[in-house]
């Protein structure tokens, strides 16, 4: 009694370009993998990816923005295989938001206004504490000698170099430049 034997699939250096249906541009880190064998690759710049694969293999290439792709590996004598694998966009519509502006500048001063922030008193003590005539008279009072005076500049220098280099900060989050804001709204409007 003779048994058929059944033949081992053979490996399969597969290799291709992912590109997009308009321009065969490639398209970068497109996902080509084999979910059954749980092998696969990433597409480099140019779109490019090669990776060993088993002849009959089912292997997927997907990227977001664009549809799913399955590619059979054939049965064939080579031990390499390549190809140009096209993908469809997959366009995903949002639903529809409008966008409502104040219609008048005015209404815009007022609905501002009329907001109260939850931390009305710390406002409040801020702009007592930084009182000018209190602030020059913590100056006047403040003695400087050379070692205070050179260890000031040193400060200020490093900061110089900090801000060079450090992060920039972000003056939406900058209580002075808002409450400066509101004032000169409420000069405006009166």
């Amino acid at each position: 009694m003779v048994q058929a034997q059944q033949e081992k699939p053979d490996v399969v250096q597969f290799s291709g370009v992912v590109s997009s249906p308009d321009t065969l541009m490639g398209i970068m880190g497109a996902h080509v993998y084999v979910p059954k064998g749980g092998r696969g690759t990433t597409t480099n710049y140019y779109g490019y990816f090669s990776f060993p694969v088993l002849e009959g293999d089912s292997v997927v290439v997907s990227v977001v923005g664009y549809r799913k792709k399955s590619v059979k590996i054939p049965f064939q004598d080579d031990d390499s295989f390549t190809m140009i694998i096209p993908l469809e966009e997959d366009t995903t519509y949002l639903p529809e938001l409008e966008v409502l502006l104040f219609p008048t500048e005015e209404i815009f001063k007022d609905a501002v206004l009329a907001y109260r922030l939850p931390n009305q008193g710390d406002i409040n003590n801020m702009d007592a504490n930084l009182n000018p005539a209190l602030l020059a008279e913590i100056y006047r009072n403040m003695p400087m000698d050379g070692s205070m005076n050179h260890r000031f500049f040193m400060q200020q220098q490093t900061e110089y170099l900090h801000d060079g280099y450090g992060p920039r900060y972000n003056p939406l989050l900058n209580p002075f430049a808002w409450a400066q804001f509101f004032k000169s709204l409420k000069k405006n409007k009166n």
